[in-house]
C-alpha cells in the first residue's frame, strides 16, 4: 500500500496518561479536546486521554477532568493495559519525576516529557533505556517551550555539522532584561515586575542564576554535537549582578544585554556556557523581547537557523508535548539524541579562559585620587589592554562608575584583573564582566 493512501482499517487510538496536571499538563488537556479531529487526521489516529496523577486530585486546574480516570498512584499508569504513552509533567532531575521515567520506559510505554533538568542530568541513561526496549523517549518542550527547535536540529538540520548553538534559553531573564531596557528598572524592581506577571517564581534563583538554561544548553549541545550530555561541564552566571548603569552603557556601545547560553565545539574541547553578554544591537537576538526565548543553530551547508517564540507557559508547552505525541502515533522516532546512545562521544571541556574576544568590565568604585592608575595597573599586570575607558557618577552617589572595554584578548587575563581588582578596598561591591560578542 503506499504510505499516501488511507488504511483500509482504522488504527487503534493512541492511548495517553498524564503525570502532573499543573499550568502544562492543564493545557494539554484542553489542546487534545479543542483541536482533536484535526490532531487525529494529522496522526493518522485518534488520541485518547485515559488517565491522570497529581498529588491533589480535588484542586482546580481550570479544566474538566472528570471525563477521564485518576490515579492516585503514578506507578498505575505504567501497570495500566490501557496506556500507551506516559506524559511525565511532574518536574525535578530526581524524585518521583526519574522513578516514572524509568519505570515507564523499562515497560516499554513511550515517554514524553518537559522535563529538561531530567533530560540534562540523566538523559543519557534514559536513552540507553528507550533503545533496550525500542520505546520512544521525547522531550521537545524541554528546551525553548513552543519552538520546535529540538525536531529542527534533530531531523530538520540532521545532515549539517552545526559549528555552534547558541541563544536566549530562560523567558524569565529576557523579561527582567526587557524591564531594565524599557523602563529604566533596576533589577530588583524589574524581578519583582516579573513575578507579578507569573513570569518568575517567588524564590527565582533556577532562573535568574541561569540554571534553567544551563539544562537546555547541555541538551542542544548534545543534539548539536553528537557529544554525551555533560551537564558538569557546563558554566553559568546569571543576571544578579547587573545594574541599571550597564544596560545603558550597552545601548551606547550600540549593543544589547542578552543572557546568552553558547556551546561551541573546536579542536580544544566543547564549550558551554552561560552568561550575560553584549549583543550587537542589529543582531536577531538584541530583537527579542520580553518572556521569548530565541536559539541559532549554524550549519556548515545550512547556514543559520534562527527559531523564536514563547519559551514557556500552558499552551507553548502543550503544543510542543501533543507534537511529540502525534509523531508516536505516526510510529516516527528515533534515537533521542539524534544516534545511538554509544555513538555519542565524551568531548574534552574546553578551556573558557582561553577564549579569544572584547569585554565589558564596569566596577563602582571611590570616588578618590589614584584610584584609576590601580584599575590601569591591574589591567596591565594580568595583560588586558584597554580599548576604552568611561567614567560616571553613580546613581545612588554612593561612588563612581567605571566602565571598561578591552582590546581582543583572552577571557583569563580579564578574571586575573578582576581577581586583583576585586582585593582592593577602593572597589565597592563585585565587578561585572561581559563578553562583547561578535556574532
Amino acid at each position: 500500500m503506499s504510505p499516501y493512501s488511507a488504511p483500509t482499517a482504522p488504527r487503534p487510538p493512541l492511548r495517553v496518561a498524564l503525570a502532573g496536571i499543573g499550568v502544562g499538563g492543564g493545557g494539554v488537556v484542553r489542546l487534545l479536546e479543542a483541536n482533536r479531529d484535526l490532531i487525529a487526521r494529522r496522526a493518522g489516529r485518534a488520541i485518547e486521554i485515559v488517565a491522570l496523577s497529581a498529588r491533589d486530585r480535588h484542586k482546580d486546574r481550570g479544566v474538566d477532568l472528570t471525563p477521564y480516570r485518576w490515579e492516585d498512584d503514578m506507578d498505575a499508569l505504567v501497570a495500566a493495559d490501557d496506556v500507551d504513552v506516559i506524559v511525565e509533567m511532574i518536574g525535578g532531575a530526581d524524585g518521583p519525576a526519574l522513578t516514572l521515567a524509568r519505570h515507564a520506559l523499562g515497560a516499554g510505554k513511550a515517554l514524553v516529557t518537559a522535563n529538561k533538568a531530567m533530560i540534562a542530568h540523566h538523559g543519557l541513561d534514559l536513552a540507553r533505556l528507550a533503545e533496550e526496549k525500542d520505546t520512544p523517549l521525547k522531550y521537545e518542550a524541554a528546551v525553548a517551550g513552543g519552538i520546535p527547535v529540538i525536531k529542527a536540529i534533530r531531523e530538520g538540520a540532521s545532515a549539517n555539522e552545526i559549528a555552534r548553538v547558541y541563544g536566549i534559553l530562560n523567558g524569565t531573564c529576557n523579561y527582567i532584561l526587557t524591564q531594565m531596557e524599557r523602563n529604566g528598572a533596576s533589577f530588583a524592581d524589574a524581578l519583582s515586575a516579573a513575578q507579578a506577571e507569573g513570569y518568575a517564581e517567588a524564590d527565582p534563583t533556577f532562573d535568574v542564576d541561569g540554571i534553567d538554561a544551563a539544562h537546555k544548553l547541555s541538551i542542544l549541545a548534545a543534539l548539536c554535537f553528537g557529544t554525551k550530555l555533560d551537564i558538569g561541564a557546563v558554566t553559568a552566571d546569571g543576571i544578579r549582578g547587573l545594574i541599571a548603569a550597564d544596560i545603558r552603557e550597552a545601548e551606547a556601545l550600540g549593543h544589547r544585554v542578552r543572557l546568552i547560553g553558547m556551546a561551541e565545539r573546536d579542536s580544544n574541547g566543547l564549550y558551554q556556557h552561560v552568561q550575560p553578554c553584549l549583543v550587537p544591537a542589529d543582531h536577531p537576538l538584541a530583537y527579542v523581547p520580553g518572556a521569548l526565548n530565541a536559539v541559532v543553530a549554524e550549519g556548515n551547508f545550512v547556514g543559520r537557523l534562527f527559531f523564536e517564540g514563547a519559551g514557556a507557559g500552558a499552551g507553548p508547552t502543550a503544543s510542543a508535548i501533543v507534537a511529540d505525541i502525534i509523531d508516536i502515533a505516526r510510529d516516527e522516532y528515533g534515537p533521542a539524541f539524534a544516534m545511538p546512545v554509544d555513538s555519542l562521544d565524551q568531548a574534552p571541556v574546553a578551556d573558557a579562559g582561553a577564549r579569544i574576544g572584547k569585554h565589558y568590565v564596569r566596577l563602582i568604585v571611590e570616588d578618590r585620587i589614584g584610584v584609576l592608575a590601580e584599575i590601569a595597573t591591574a589591567m596591565r599586570d594580568a595583560g588586558v589592554s584597554i580599548e576604552s575607558l568611561i567614567q560616571r557618577g553613580s546613581e545612588d552617589g554612593s561612588g563612581v562608575v567605571i566602565v571598561l572595554v578591552t582590546h581582543e584578548g583572552p577571557a583569563s587575563t580579564i578574571h586575573a584583573a578582576l581577581a586583583i581588582l576585586g582585593a582592593s578596598d577602593h572597589v565597592v561591591g563585585a565587578p561585572m564582566h561581559m563578553p562583547i560578542l561578535a556574532l
